[in-house]
């Protein structure tokens, strides 16, 4: 009898802190102060931040993030550094993606480093070509959108991105190319997946 009102007590405790987002905070997530906030877009004034990269030439953005998260960076927080370290999930998986077909095929995906490990991440292990990338402050403007990032909807999403960011005249600072963020495992469910469309910007206030 006692060991069932535990067992309830405990799940009782984990919903109520799923619930209450405190399950989500665990993970960690760059810093950033929020500048702006419309109905279809923000802009956020990120802190500087470091990051570990996988590039990947000729694919699809679908590809690449297979390639260089679920492969590569997969095994580089699972221990295949210069410390066999073990580095805990982060959120969001970054993908830079090029503007355009004619623009250069090379893909980039990234995973931000938590803290205790900024300040001089593991080396990765040379067959992984990886690379560690610090990032200064800068103000991305973003545009929220729910299901899966796929390559027949990532289009769409940057193209509304840059229509919201026309109206404002916010300048886009990289046109070579955007970023989709991931912050979702793959099994996780559709309807509650958060992806977001990510592209440098500057000339809407004083901070950018």
């Amino acid at each position: 009898m006692e060991t069932a009102v535990l067992h309830f007590l405990f799940c009782f405790f984990t919903i109520i802190c799923w619930c209450s987002g405190n399950m989500v905070q665990a993970i960690q997530s760059p810093n950033y102060t929020l500048i702006l906030s419309e109905s279809d877009f923000q802009i956020r004034l990120y802190n500087e931040s470091t990051w570990i990269s996988a590039r990947v030439s000729g694919t699809s953005f679908d590809q690449s993030y297979k390639l260089g998260f679920q492969s590569r960076l997969y095994q580089y927080i699972h221990g295949a550094n210069s410390d066999s370290s073990k580095i805990a999930f982060t959120a969001p998986a970054l993908t830079s993606v090029p503007w355009s077909s004619s623009s250069s095929g090379d893909y980039t995906v990234r995973m931000f480093i938590p803290s205790g490990f900024e300040g001089k991440p593991p080396v990765p292990n040379p067959e992984l070509k990886l690379r560690i990338e610090k990032w200064k402050s800068e103000c991305i403007a973003v545009r929220k959108f729910s299901g899966y990032a796929k390559d027949d909807n990532i289009n769409k999403e940057m193209e509304a991105l840059v229509t919201a960011l026309n109206k404002q005249s916010v300048t886009i600072q990289d046109t070579n190319s955007y970023i989709i963020a991931n912050y979702n495992a793959s099994s996780h469910n559709t309807t509650q997946r958060l992806n977001e469309v990510w592209i440098n910007v500057s000339g809407l206030t004083t901070h950018c």
